[in-house]
């Protein structure tokens, strides 16, 4: 399970001098410049705070999507955290309500077909056995609840993320980072609709998949997400809401692709200590994240530092990765190859995180909440 309520020291970059009267060569000149991102979620949270206040960093807009909660929830989540953070000039952009071809019958049907899912997003009634996690509640793709941290009074931009991810990369060619921490369906339908969309941005950065995760903290709550991936480790939220949209987008001309898979994330735990310690700061971010102590893992919150500075990264690998599409047992898992095992149907190779440097990642977090 992934939450879209969870998500930036600067990559290490080329650092050019040169003699008094010299010209600084173009390439080091772009490394000077603000690096571009467009983040893609379900919600909005501590993940896209993080890169809205990182240093060096111009964030060109917040794209929403369906996933853990109904994108127009997701929009007025990320309209909300746009002005906690005092950020009007980043616009919020609205995307797919609904994913390519599954849908809440089609997930109801294949439960009575293979088993119970642990997490099924907008379209969760209840937790199958007891658990410690509130769950959201229940409700139709054009109703939005009241948000604990009040109702937006801005409105979304006049545009669908779709276009305006089109737009941006045709604007910037080879500048625009994303990195997506929901379901794919804005990314598959960008690729679609235009097949250089990949191939013009600079790299794709995406929470989402598992390969082999193993629970590493001895807490309850550790125990209980650890129930998503202890008989199905190949299975992960994000993927599974919408296999197929995920599968255009791993086929697709990147130049560049990062997965953060659920592995790395049974480190963390947003936790009651964790929350204290980042919070001491007295800024609008750190009085809102004082009341998100949940106990979840940070799935968004890795995929937003390791873009942030990749050097967090302690494990990693490289393979082809794609997903399964037929709607059988293991439908919206995971597959992958070594180089040369892959079938060769344009799977792409991806740079897999399998750990990350757990306390560096809190100085990181704490040190971005605490600037102003």
């Amino acid at each position: 399970m992934k939450s879209g309520f969870f998500l930036r020291a600067v990559r290490n970059g080329l650092f050019a001098f040169c003699l008094a009267g010299a010209v600084v060569p173009p390439h080091a000149q772009a490394e000077q410049q603000d690096r571009l991102v467009i983040f893609d979620d379900d919600g909005f949270a501590l993940a896209q705070w993080m890169v809205l206040k990182a240093p060096h960093v111009k964030v060109l807009g917040f794209a929403t999507v369906s996933g853990d909660f109904w994108q127009k929830e997701a929009t007025a989540y990320a309209l909300r955290g746009v002005e906690i953070a005092n950020r009007p000039d980043v616009p919020v952009v609205a995307g797919a309500t609904y994913p390519l071809l599954n849908t809440e019958k089609r997930t109801e049907r294949w439960e009575s077909l293979y088993g119970k899912l642990v997490w099924k997003g907008a379209w969760m009634k209840q937790w199958v056995e007891k658990t410690n996690q509130p769950l959201p509640p229940y409700h139709a793709a054009n109703s939005v609840p009241d948000l604990p941290w009040g109702n937006p009074k801005t409105k979304a931009a006049p545009e669908t993320a779709v276009s305006f991810m089109l737009r941006m990369v045709h604007q910037y060619p080879g500048q625009v980072s994303i990195i997506e921490c929901g379901p794919m369906t804005n990314l598959a339908l960008a690729q679609k609709l235009d097949p250089e969309f990949a191939s013009l941005a600079k790299e794709l950065v995406y929470m989402g998949g598992s390969l082999n995760p193993q629970q590493k903290l001895n807490t309850p709550a550790a125990a209980q997400f650890a129930r998503e991936f202890g008989n199905s480790p190949r299975r992960e939220f994000n993927i599974r809401f919408d296999p197929e949209a995920a599968s255009i987008v791993m086929h697709a001309p990147w130049k560049k692709i990062v997965m953060v898979p659920a592995d790395p994330s049974t480190e963390t735990e947003m936790s009651e200590a964790f929350v204290k310690d980042i919070t001491q700061s007295d800024t609008p971010v750190a009085r809102i994240m004082r009341k998100s102590a949940n106990n979840f893992p940070l799935w968004d919150e890795i995929a937003a530092a390791v873009w942030l500075d990749p050097s967090l990264i302690r494990t990693s690998t490289d393979v082809y990765v794609d997903v399964n599409t037929a709607f059988d047992a293991q439908y919206g898992d995971i597959l992958s190859w070594s180089e040369g095992y892959q079938p060769r149907l344009d799977e792409q190779k991806e740079h897999v995180v399998l750990r990350v440097d757990v306390p560096r990642m809190k100085a990181l977090i704490k040190d971005l909440i605490a600037r102003p």
